[in-house]
């Protein structure tokens, strides 16, 4: 095997223009890292933000930047101190958080971050999962504290964290509410939705109260109104996105509470969700798959900062 690899960079912050294809040398392994031929990895929002440079106080990298924390593959080499997986397993993750991320042929990854792709799952599926849906469960069940027989509002369903939040809180028994648009009806239906507002049309604050949780993809005046729609006593709303500027204000005083989380990766929610998928309880929603190469992760940049994808944006190798 040669020791190099082609990558798709980012040399300066910028524009959707500054991704090009690159050869990297091979990530050399730690004791507790395998070694995963990317067969397909996914566009979250944080990939575009990061390239353009809204990042740079969290993350104080060299370039070159290989973006991406998604992926779906196939285990070529384990650490020496790797005991629970082998050359030729089929896996995804998401990995550890560094300038080397996905968007390369290979990728280093650390042996508790995995999980094994199930059988009944293509690569591209997989690959659509980990970020967004270890997001979504630990939204609802780590922070949110969800439980059977409650009933959740999930903003944006038929985005990436939407679209698995509202199969993960049916598959653990809750009653899911979700927002987005007509034309996306049919889909969120058939994710588990058991009510749908349209936002376009509909206002949640007309139409639901005395939600349990809110899982908050939006942030702004959604967030805002949503909390008129909780539970005034054990109401809690759980954001990805941060609070709003009025948060802080309209929970004085109350015993509503809010949490913005920041995904910590976990291989034993990945699991988790890997054996609803097995049990076909829970899929992959993919807007679009892209052969990977320059002008390919390009497009798909260009794609997902319209914030129209209709769940995930994955690319093949």
């Amino acid at each position: 095997m040669t020791d190099t690899m082609q990558a798709v960079v980012i040399n300066q912050y910028g524009d959707e223009h500054q991704l090009e294809m690159a050869t990297l040398p091979i990530p050399t392994l730690g004791a507790h890292q395998v070694l995963v031929q990317v067969k397909a990895t996914s566009i979250n929002p944080i990939d575009w933000k990061l390239r353009e440079g809204y990042l740079q106080k969290m993350f104080d990298w060299t370039f070159p930047i290989v973006l991406g924390w998604d992926l779906a593959g196939i285990i070529t080499q384990v650490g020496v101190d790797v005991t629970d997986w082998q050359v030729g397993d089929e896996v995804f993750a998401r990995p550890d958080t560094t300038n080397r991320g996905t968007y390369a042929e290979f990728a280093a990854v650390d042996d508790h971050l995995l999980a094994h792709k199930p059988a009944n799952v293509s690569f591209a599926e997989a690959a659509a999962v980990p970020l967004a849906g270890e997001t979504a469960w630990q939204a609802l069940f780590e922070h949110g504290q969800l439980k059977a027989g409650q009933t959740v509002l999930v903003q944006a369903g038929s985005g990436g964290v939407g679209s698995y939040a509202i199969q993960l809180a049916k598959a653990a028994g809750a009653h899911v509410i979700t927002t987005t648009s007509a034309k996306h009806f049919d889909l969120v239906r058939d994710l588990g939705a058991d009510e749908i507002i349209d936002y376009r049309t509909e206002k949640i604050t007309d139409k639901i109260h005395n939600i349990d949780l809110v899982i908050d993809t939006l942030g702004g005046q959604s967030q805002i109104d949503a909390w008129q729609v909780l539970n005034p006593q054990t109401g809690r709303q759980i954001s990805i996105v941060g609070p709003a500027e009025q948060t802080p204000a309209i929970i004085a005083d109350t015993t509503l509470t809010f949490k913005a989380i920041w995904l910590i990766p976990s291989g034993a929610d990945l699991t988790a969700i890997a054996d609803l998928m097995a049990a076909k309880k829970v899929k992959s929603v993919i807007d679009s798959t892209i052969p990977f190469s320059a002008a390919g992760l390009i497009q798909a940049h260009q794609l997902s900062a319209t914030n129209h994808a209709t769940g995930k944006i994955v690319i093949t190798f």
